[in-house]
């Protein structure tokens, strides 16, 4: 075979073998999902959370920590942002009455704009605002409700830790303006002192003592709900996936909610909390 011809065989395979590997390049990975968190430990914990049951869909997920994940889901920087019914539907729709579970999860679905959808909410984990007072207060009281801090209104002293904006009013109840305390440990000591009458917390703070009592809401409710929920962007899930994150609301309550964020804020890695979490708690069981 003449030298010239063999030299442009060469070339023709060559070029043909680099197609194929480009053609196999080409295959490329679906690209990640991304899981949105702010810095605070309880969103770093639903976020791990979510993401975990994602893995355990077959997806690719990274934890994208972001100053305003809503914001983030909003663009499409995001795929699912975890969060709690009641603050949702306030950005959402800052003027919504809404108080019960069921109310503000179905007044947030309607509120959400084009390309967001909302998941299952977890009917037994929430972060709703409550009043803790003392065992000798609630029974002086004659009740362990908000009702009865509504009869006592006017009689209200109210702390709160700085930064925290607990509702305006319980009910027919709007107390005067909350004393403020530099953490959860100054706020419960100046309880017990009776230096304020009720303390402003929520109920998967792991800060709670055992030895005050939460005031329960009834119905109607008197505090908007905060039920763990997640958002997502939509058409950005397959059906496994969707059903995966759908599943976190089956297991998580309250209880544990606010062991894994006590875990968190004392150090641990919030993925190896949830781990721990999910191995007592699988999904779709």
């Amino acid at each position: 075979m003449p030298r010239p011809h063999r030299q442009h065989l060469r070339r023709l395979v060559l070029a043909w073998v680099a197609l194929l590997i480009a053609g196999c390049g080409g295959h490329s990975q679906p690209a990640a999902l991304s899981v949105g968190t702010s810095p605070d430990p309880q969103s770093q914990v639903l976020a791990h959370l979510y993401a975990s049951a994602l893995r355990g869909a077959g997806a690719a997920v990274r934890v994208a920590p972001v100053a305003d994940p809503v914001a983030g889901l909003d663009t499409g920087d995001l795929t699912v942002v975890p969060g709690y019914t009641g603050r949702l539907l306030a950005g959402f729709a800052p003027d919504s009455t809404a108080r019960s579970d069921r109310q503000v999860y179905w007044a947030l679905a309607g509120a959400l704009p084009e390309g967001i959808a909302v998941g299952d909410y977890a009917m037994t984990a929430t972060d709703k605002p409550a009043v803790a007072v003392t065992k000798a207060t609630a029974t002086a009281w004659g009740g362990t409700d908000l009702r009865a801090l509504v009869r006592h209104c006017a009689a209200l002293t109210v702390g709160a830790v700085a930064g925290r904006r607990p509702p305006a009013a319980v009910g027919r109840c709007t107390p005067a303006k909350s004393r403020e305390f530099p953490d959860d440990a100054a706020l419960f000591a100046a309880l017990r002192s009776r230096q304020i009458t009720a303390a402003w917390t929520s109920t998967a703070d792991p800060g709670v003592p055992d030895d005050v009592v939460l005031l329960a809401d009834g119905r109607p409710a008197l505090v908007r709900a905060e039920n763990v929920v997640p958002l997502y962007r939509r058409n950005a899930l397959n059906e496994s996936q969707l059903l995966a994150i759908n599943q976190v609301a089956g297991v998580l309550d309250t209880a544990a909610l606010t062991d894994m964020r006590r875990q968190v804020e004392a150090g641990v890695d919030p993925q190896a909390v949830v781990d721990a979490f999910l191995d007592e708690h699988p999904l779709g069981r």
